[in-house]
C-alpha cells in the first residue's frame, strides 16, 4: 500500500475527501492515480480518503481492493443501491476531518479543486461551492441542466447557482447539522445551501469523463426534480391550489356566457364533444392535484416510519497512520 502524506502533521487541518460509486470498475485505476498524483502534491493540509460503494454489482470493489490506494482510505461498502446522496451522507457520517468534501470516480470535477476550495476556508467560510463554469455534457444535458437550475432559484433558494453545483468543502459544524438531520429523498446540496452560515464559491470548468458511462440517467434526473421540489418548496402545493381557483373561476365565467347565449340568441347547440373535452380536462387537473398531494403524503408517510436512510454493510481500512 501507499503511504504517501496521509496524516504526517497531526497539527495541520484534514480534509475528508468521500467519493461515492456506482459500477466504475472503468475508472479505479484513473482515480487511484489522480488521488495519488494529489495527495503528492499537496502537504498543507492532511487528507482521508473515503469510498463510498453504492451498491455497484460489477468488480469495482474488488479493483478497488487491489489497487493500492493511499494510507488512510476507507471502503465503506452500502448493503444494496441507494443512490448518490444516500452513500454522500453515509460518508459524512464517517468522515474525521475538519473539513468534508465530495470527489466523483469519473473524475469530471478535477481533484485541484479540492485545493482551491481548502484555501477559501481559510479565509474564515464554513462552506465553499465549486460553481460549474461550463462542463462536456450534451445539449439534452444542458438543457435539463439550465431548466433544474432556473426552477431551484425561483422556487426553492435564489442563492442556487446558474449552472449548478456537484462539489462543495463545509466544515465540522455544517456536517453536525446533517448528521443531525438526516433526510430521505432529498437533495443534500439543497440541504446544505438552506443552512445559512458564512459561504462563498469557486469556478470551474468540469471536465470530460474518462471512461465508463455516466450513471445519471433521466429517471434519477426527474427524481432529483422532484425531490427538490417536494423536501424544499412549496410551489406544487401552491400550483395545485392556484389550477383549482383558476379553473373555478373559468368555469364561472364560461357558465355566465353560457347562460348569455341561451338568453338572447339560443344558438349553441348541446353536444357530447364539448362535454367529453370539460370531462377530460377536469379529470386530467385532478389526477395531477392529487398526485403532487400524494407525493406530499407518501414522504410525510415514509419520514414517519423512520427507516434507515441507507445500511452499511462492510467497513475497509486501506491503511494504518505511519
Amino acid at each position: 500500500m501507499e503511504t504517501l502524506h496521509a496524516y504526517t502533521n497531526p497539527e495541520q487541518h484534514t480534509v475528508s475527501i468521500i467519493i461515492p460509486f456506482l459500477n466504475e470498475a472503468d475508472n479505479v485505476a484513473h482515480l487511484k492515480e489522480g488521488v495519488s498524483h494529489f495527495m503528492s502534491q499537496h502537504h498543507d493540509f492532511n487528507i482521508e480518503v473515503i469510498l463510498v460503494n453504492d451498491g455497484s454489482t460489477d468488480n469495482s470493489v474488488t479493483l478497488i481492493k487491489e489497487a493500492g490506494f493511499p494510507a488512510n482510505t476507507r471502503l465503506i461498502s452500502l448493503s444494496q443501491n441507494y443512490g448518490s446522496h444516500a452513500a454522500l451522507r453515509a460518508g459524512i457520517m464517517h468522515a474525521r476531518g475538519q473539513y468534508i468534501t465530495f470527489l466523483y470516480a469519473d473524475l469530471q470535477d478535477p481533484v485541484d479543486n479540492i485545493a482551491r476550495l481548502y484555501r477559501q476556508m481559510q479565509l474564515g467560510n464554513d462552506i465553499v461551492w465549486a460553481n460549474r463554469e461550463s462542463d462536456q455534457n450534451g445539449l439534452l444535458e444542458k438543457t435539463f441542466s439550465k431548466w433544474y437550475s432556473g426552477l431551484m432559484r425561483k422556487y426553492v433558494n435564489r442563492a442556487y447557482p446558474d449552472k449548478g453545483f456537484d462539489v462543495v468543502m463545509f466544515n465540522r459544524k455544517v456536517a453536525a447539522e446533517l448528521n443531525k438531520n438526516v433526510e430521505n429523498n432529498s437533495s443534500i446540496f439543497l440541504q446544505i445551501l438552506g443552512l445559512g452560515f458564512r459561504q462563498d464559491f469557486i469556478t470551474y470548468k468540469k471536465l470530460a469523463r474518462k471512461a465508463g458511462k455516466s450513471k445519471w440517467t433521466l429517471s434519477k434526473k426527474i427524481k432529483l426534480l422532484i425531490d427538490s421540489f417536494v423536501a424544499f418548496s412549496f410551489a406544487p402545493i401552491r400550483l395545485v391550489s392556484f389550477i383549482g381557483i383558476m379553473f373555478f373561476v373559468l368555469g364561472i365565467l364560461w357558465s355566465l356566457y353560457i347562460i348569455f347565449r341561451k338568453i338572447f340568441f339560443n344558438d349553441l347547440a348541446a353536444g357530447w364533444p364539448a362535454l367529453l373535452s370539460i370531462l377530460m380536462i377536469g379529470f386530467g387537473i385532478t389526477n395531477i392535484s392529487l398526485g403532487v398531494i400524494a407525493e406530499y403524503l407518501w414522504r410525510t408517510l415514509d419520514a414517519s416510519r423512520k427507516r434507515p436512510v441507507f445500511i452499511i454493510d462492510e467497513i475497509v481500512e486501506f491503511g494504518q497512520d505511519a
